[in-house]
């Protein structure tokens, strides 16, 4: 399947609607035969791009080897300060996961060259482990094989595979733009903060910048997220959403705003997103406001229009971002599990968060709306969702509730935590939140190896990781709805 041509010719346009979902019986039968006889060879290039996945995982497993011995270098780190194995490599995992989960202080504990690693990290694992990895096959097979394209375009949610190239270059360009916008909004801000030192002024809203769109709850200072001066926080919240929305959506929206497409004619995954993360975002906010009211730690006794401020940015960051850690321990147990549920969901689907993806989350709904009602079709905005992206989406919701359920018991066991403790760190690590509430310690290797591995695949994702053992033989059967939902 390594060099199968899809059939985009003019006398099937009209039956695919123009996505390339379609392949001809001919090409695949020659394509296969050709694979076969390839196989022989059996190089090592080979071996690890013939399975989807696999050279993703490789690339990301380099990464944190390479960031962990920075890490440890004795320049990351002032004089006096020394940074064991586990912390150097759970934190570059946070870092490359986008997680944004931290044990030490990022202020006091790195240096200028230590926190260049870490914005390096994030932006690398930002951009996507699979957009990386796809540049790196196409350097070194001058084209990409079908399976890794297959994957590759369920990574960045387009619908025609002989797009990827272009998709890959405006990804990256889109990423750079939106992270210039959010550096140049928050100078004037930081400016005011830092009372005028340019210097500091120049970093700071450069880390801030990456860090807020690629949802990493790294700070360059104890001070946080500035949720008292709105000229800071407003940008790095506007950015931190868009981040969380995914590729698919941002372009989708860029076309149709550049050729001035109406609302109702969006892509179904584009309608779906939004849908639910507005709704998302409404429940979280009518939560704090209801349930945190008189929260000194959230709050801070303030008049009415400062709580609306802080319940916004407390509705918005929890799902990924995980600025602003101060008050998170001081909330009640029902907003513990709350958060954890939001953190679960997670942001869209190849987007910069994590957790089962929002798509996945309305398709769920929508199972379970289909099955109450005694309909056999699931529909949604009058478009048939395809029963293949059902399964997934209930495969991908189960597995990783599992995992997070699995991850919580065994960090109740390593540590004294309680089952909301746990379970918020669990769905923290596994929606890449970057919230904690003190489960995480520099003092318990064994915690931090769970969390860990929690992003770990929070951040290349169930599918990634079925994809790099399974035979790709396998991925032949798979068959893909007109317009694709993209879930997971």
């Amino acid at each position: 399947m390594s060099n199968l041509v899809f059939d985009e010719s003019s006398s099937n346009r009209e039956s695919s609607r123009g996505y390339a979902w379609w392949f001809s019986g001919d090409t695949f039968e020659k394509a296969a035969a050709d694979e076969r006889r390839a196989t022989r060879r059996h190089t090592f290039r080979q071996h690890m791009t013939s399975h989807p996945g696999r050279l993703t995982i490789m690339y990301f497993a380099a990464l944190v080897v390479i960031a962990t011995g920075m890490l440890m270098l004795p320049m990351s780190t002032p004089p006096g300060e020394t940074t064991t194995f586990s912390t150097a490599m759970f934190t570059a995992i946070s870092a490359l996961s986008t997680c944004g989960i931290s044990i030490v202080n990022s202020t006091t504990h790195w240096t200028e060259f230590g926190q260049a690693i870490l914005l390096v990290s994030v932006q690398m694992g930002g951009l996507g482990v699979m957009t990386f990895a796809s540049m790196i096959a196409l350097a070194v097979n001058h084209h990409m094989k079908a399976t890794q394209r297959l994957l590759t375009a369920t990574e960045l949610g387009t619908t025609k595979l002989s797009e990827i190239r272009g998709v890959l270059t405006v990804v990256i360009t889109t990423t750079f733009v939106i992270e210039s916008i959010t550096f140049f909004a928050l100078f004037p801000g930081l400016w005011s903060v830092n009372r005028g030192d340019w210097g500091r002024t120049a970093w700071e809203a450069l880390f801030f910048a990456v860090m807020s769109y690629n949802n990493a709850g790294f700070t360059p200072d104890g001070a946080g997220l500035h949720v008292n001066n709105w000229a800071v926080g407003m940008p790095i919240m506007m950015s931190a959403f868009c981040g969380t929305l995914g590729f698919p959506v941002i372009l989708n929206l860029m076309r149709c705003a550049r050729k001035r497409v109406p609302p109702r004619r969006w892509s179904l995954h584009t309608k779906v997103t939004l849908t639910m993360t507005f709704l998302i975002v409404a429940a979280s906010l009518a939560w704090f406001l209801a349930v945190e009211w008189d929260n000194p730690y959230l709050f801070k006794n303030a008049d009415v229009e400062t709580r609306l401020r802080h319940a916004m940015v407390a509705a918005v960051m929890p799902r990924s971002s995980g600025f602003d850690l101060s008050w998170v321990p001081q909330v009640s147990e029902a907003t513990k599990v709350f958060m954890s549920i939001v953190m679960f969901i997670g942001g869209g689907s190849t987007s910069t968060a994590g957790g089962i993806r929002v798509t996945t989350f309305a398709v769920i709904l929508l199972v379970c709306r289909a099955s109450f009602t005694g309909h056999k079709d699931i529909n949604a905005f009058r478009r048939r969702i395809h029963t293949d992206v059902a399964m997934t989406a209930v495969s991908i919701t189960t597995t990783c509730l599992m995992l997070v359920l699995g991850a919580a018991m065994a960090l109740m066991l390593v540590s004294d935590a309680s089952l909301s403790n746990a379970l918020f760190d669990a769905c923290s690590a596994f929606g890449l939140g970057g919230y904690t509430v003190g489960v995480a310690r520099e003092d318990n290797p064994a915690a931090l190896a769970i969390l860990a591995f929690t992003m770990v695949v929070g951040r290349l994702g169930p599918m990634t990781i079925a994809y790099s053992i399974s035979r790709p033989r396998a991925l032949e059967t798979v068959r893909y709805p007109t317009e694709p939902l993209v879930v997971g």
